[in-house]
């Protein structure tokens, strides 16, 4: 089975028996909280219990934090899991979705039966979105989604553009699906999400999730906010009521009251990740994107990704974006120090002849 994501460690250790230096999934390099950790233990002790399939006190919980109604909050298996039943839900019948970006828009909307159109970022832009992407957002379609900042790219959409987009999706009756699961990881946060124009727009629905930010990708967690009730009660019908474990939702409960380890990992992110651009830079590489916890990077090197893995790193290859088929585009995670410098001597040996 091909796989469409990174972070495959379990077929890493069937092919060489060790684990690898894993920098194709952007995973917090701090772990997860302590808090959460010895929450999940706790949790164990009611392992033998339903979990709430309401995700009650965890809602309520994330209503605090994000400043909106609990009534506004789903939670699910990652936002991955509520992708799909957003789309299962509105059941659409044209959606638009950008190339590159994340795979499981498209996954979701072929599963459903809808026509995909993709909206091509160019590689002369720096694969950013531009105003022209208005005049793709027209009456005929049903559902827009935008990944903001974009993956794989980490590139931001412009603030007043993204408010354009959402008010054009507003007039048009377009369904506005707006992924912020790496909004967290950027440097100014609260410029880059659309959460207070929710209740003045009621097509407009974010992902958030614990996911990357809380390095919680084996327990799967992840939310989404929007003031459409009857959406997300139609949404709660696509699919199983106990999608998000009991311990899933101790490990968010308490990862959310741990705000020092959210100031940890902002600052760590933003020094390394400027430490990682320069010296990929230094090695001759073209960074192009990366504003969250990840670099989008080009390189004329031949099989690259397939040199660093034989070497004990494993680093995205893009060429399965649509967008990226041409090859040559790489994403890397930002991670500690240490792991840091052993990927740039990695990557510095794999592009020897």
């Amino acid at each position: 089975m091909e796989l469409i994501h990174g972070g495959d460690v379990a077929g890493f250790l069937e092919e060489y028996g060790v684990k690898p230096l894993d920098f194709s999934a952007n995973i917090n390099p701090l772990g997860m909280p302590e808090g959460a950790r010895q929450a999940v233990i706790q949790a164990l002790e009611q392992a033998d219990q339903y979990p709430d399939p309401l995700c009650r006190e965890l809602r309520r919980a994330i209503a605090a934090r994000e400043g909106v109604p609990a009534e506004w909050i789903r939670c699910g298996g990652g936002a991955a899991g509520l992708i799909f039943r957003l789309v299962f839900a509105l059941r659409p019948r044209r959606a638009l979705v950008t190339a590159p970006t994340f795979a499981e828009y498209e996954q979701a909307l072929e599963a459903a039966g809808c026509q995909v159109c993709r909206w091509r970022l160019k590689p002369e832009e720096g694969f950013r979105l531009t105003e022209e992407y208005l005049e793709a957002l027209t009456p005929d379609l049903d559902l827009a989604f935008v990944c903001n900042p974009n993956n794989p790219t980490g590139q931001t959409v412009a603030p007043d553009l993204l408010a354009r987009i959402g008010e054009k999706c507003r007039q048009n009756h377009i369904v506005l699906a707006a992924d912020e699961c790496f909004n967290q990881f950027l440097d100014r946060p609260e410029e880059h999400t659309l959460k207070s124009r929710l209740a003045e727009w009621p097509n407009l629905l974010l992902f958030k999730a614990f996911t990357k930010f809380y390095a919680m990708a084996g327990l799967r967690l992840g939310y989404c906010l929007c003031a459409d009730g009857a959406l997300l009660d139609n949404m709660d019908r696509m699919g199983q009521p106990w999608e998000v474990s009991g311990l899933a939702q101790a490990a968010g409960l308490a990862a959310l009251e741990d705000l020092e380890y959210e100031q940890k990992s902002r600052a760590l992110i933003r020094e390394q990740r400027l430490w990682l651009r320069q010296a990929l830079q230094q090695e001759g590489f073209d960074v192009i994107g990366g504003e969250a916890n990840y670099l989008f990077f080009r390189s004329n090197s031949p099989r690259l990704a397939a040199k660093t893995r034989r070497l004990g790193a494993m680093i995205r290859d893009c060429g399965n974006y649509p967008g990226l088929e041409a090859g040559g585009y790489y994403r890397i995670a930002v991670r500690g120090p240490e792991e840091n410098r052993r990927l740039i001597q990695i990557l510095a040996q794999a592009r020897r002849p």
